[in-house]
């Protein structure tokens, strides 16, 4: 072999070598969810919440079992009542380069409220903030409108900004002219729909991110995605659809890692207004809301074989409920149990409420947002239409769905819910307060049920310093809304995620995806 000819050989074995290296270094994970949205100030959702997780620290943020843990702030004390401070971490930089110091916390409370056309604000995390007070560079007291035992706990819901960033729209954040966050990793590229790009923050002040580059695939079809995975196109997937888990199960390249969910899902009904687009009358004519009325919200919920669901729909990957926080959360209700499907209880609750004959419905939900969305629908559907509630479905891609769901166009539709904030107030406040625009309460009540003394419990349980005080109401309050229907709770989901050879997920059980949790497999 000539001395050209080996030279050629050598560069190729190191190029391709050289070309190996930088895969190694490389991520590549599908989502199973569209991201709406890089402004991580924006709107509560678990695929915006969980890509931002990757970007921006909060000042105290949450391990993989949603216990609090040092974020921004390596120390928060209760200076009296209504006053606490914050020990700020010395030495962090923004990807911008700026220094960390209190006054980016301050400006990122105070724009909170300024977002606009949130389709779920952040406000409820932050409506107890009375005011915010710069004690030096590194200490911040925030004092709140009355005792706020959960403050830590709210605050581990909102990303840190640069200060320069205080007046930046959302529209600035998907430009990519404003991204600026402390995380392991950099905002990159954004193509909605399509894919996210990260680079490594290489100043990070944690652990040593362990990719240099990882690219979040959008791809919301289950088959796609699983195909994905198999072909080596990602190295990880989420929300594996739960009737490929028995063949993956069998793949010896394939690992699966597990946890038991905070997302519950559950139906919002219109219980507010007095005729309500999609409900008709056995020919298809405008009626009464029919909604409104206790014992049709009754039979609608006996009406559904909750078990079954998990079952035949889920394959097995979730838990039946009739509440919004699983066992082992703060405000779980112990003992309360979901009701046993019975059709005919269903026909005779119908019957009491004046509808023997029942009434027409249509049923709304998103089709590539939560795992078997569209199968949940059409299976309850079914459920509700050998019931006597005669029940179409019709589906829509998320984007979509959420933004027509918070204007209030439908009348039945199917959601998601996870306890952000690791304890019940965390779905409470959202799903069931009072909606009231001026004070960000009820952001996610797209049912608009408003009940006084549910707000009034809530209310006690939030200003509670006494732990087993505050559960006690936050399980007074559950019991209220669940007596009275107030949204139908369904199930818990399950958390999985599969890895390719190579790669193992460190599950966690907010379902979140996290470039941090995808490890090199031991």
């Amino acid at each position: 072999m000539s001395r050209s000819a080996r030279l050629a050989r050598l560069a190729a074995v190191f190029a391709l070598f050289m070309s190996g290296m930088a895969a190694a270094q490389d991520a590549r994970i599908g989502l199973s969810s569209a991201v709406t949205s890089v402004d991580p100030q924006f709107y509560v959702i678990g695929s915006n919440s969980a890509l931002a997780r990757n970007v921006f620290d909060a000042l105290v943020n949450q391990d993989d079992r949603q216990q609090l843990v040092p974020g921004l702030a390596t120390r928060w004390t209760a200076v009296d009542a209504t006053t606490w401070e914050f020990e700020l971490r010395q030495g962090v930089r923004f990807h911008d380069g700026s220094a960390f110091t209190a006054e980016d916390v301050a400006a990122s409370l105070r724009r909170i409220p300024t977002v606009k056309n949130s389709p779920s604000s952040f406000m409820p995390f932050v409506r107890a903030i009375a005011g915010v007070d710069i004690v030096d560079p590194h200490r911040i007291r925030i004092r709140t409108s009355g005792p706020t035992p959960l403050l830590a706990n709210n605050l581990s819901r909102i990303a840190i900004l640069p200060k320069g960033l205080e007046a930046a729209t959302t529209d600035d954040f998907n430009q990519l002219r404003a991204a600026a966050g402390t995380g392991p990793y950099r905002l990159a590229e954004y193509r909605p729909g399509e894919r996210i790009v990260l680079t490594r923050n290489e100043a990070y002040w944690g652990e040593a991110p362990r990719f240099a580059r990882v690219e979040f695939r959008i791809l919301p079809n289950d088959a796609a995605r699983v195909a994905a995975l198999l072909a080596g196109d990602v190295d990880a997937i989420e929300n594996v659809p739960s009737v490929n888990l028995g063949r993956l199960r069998q793949e010896p390249r394939v690992r699966l890692a597990r946890a038991t969910s905070n997302r519950v899902m559950y139906i919002h009904l219109d219980t507010a207004r007095a005729e309500s687009p999609f409900v008709r009358d056995r020919a298809g004519n405008p009626t009464p809301n029919h909604l409104r009325e206790l014992k049709v919200r009754q039979a609608i919920s006996t009406a559904i074989d909750r078990r079954a669901l998990v079952e035949r729909v889920m394959d097995g990957e979730g838990t039946a409920t009739i509440q919004l926080v699983p066992e082992g959360y703060f405000g779980h209700v112990p003992g309360l149990a979901p009701p046993a499907a019975d059709r005919e209880t269903s026909r005779r609750l119908l019957a009491e409420a004046g509808l023997p004959n029942g009434f027409k419905l249509t049923f709304h939900a998103p089709n590539d947002r939560y795992p078997n969305d569209e199968q949940q629908a059409q299976a309850i559907a079914a459920m509700l239409t050998r019931a006597g509630i005669e029940t179409a479905v019709v589906t829509l891609p998320a984007a979509t769905y959420f933004t027509r769901a918070s204007a209030l166009e439908f009348s039945f539709i199917l959601g998601g819910a996870a306890a952000e904030t690791g304890e019940a107030s965390g779905v409470l406040n959202p799903l069931l307060k009072t909606f009231d625009a001026g004070k960000g309460t009820g952001t996610g009540n797209r049912g608009r049920w408003s009940n006084a003394r549910f707000d009034a419990l809530l209310d006690q349980a939030l200003a509670s310093v006494d732990a087993g005080a505050r559960e006690k109401l936050l399980q007074d309050a559950t019991r209220l809304a669940i007596d009275d229907l107030g949204v139908i709770p369904l199930f818990f989901l399950a958390n999985t995620w599969a890895t390719r050879e190579g790669f193992e997920y460190r599950a966690r059980s907010d379902g979140y995806t996290l470039a941090e949790n995808l490890l090199r497999a031991r």
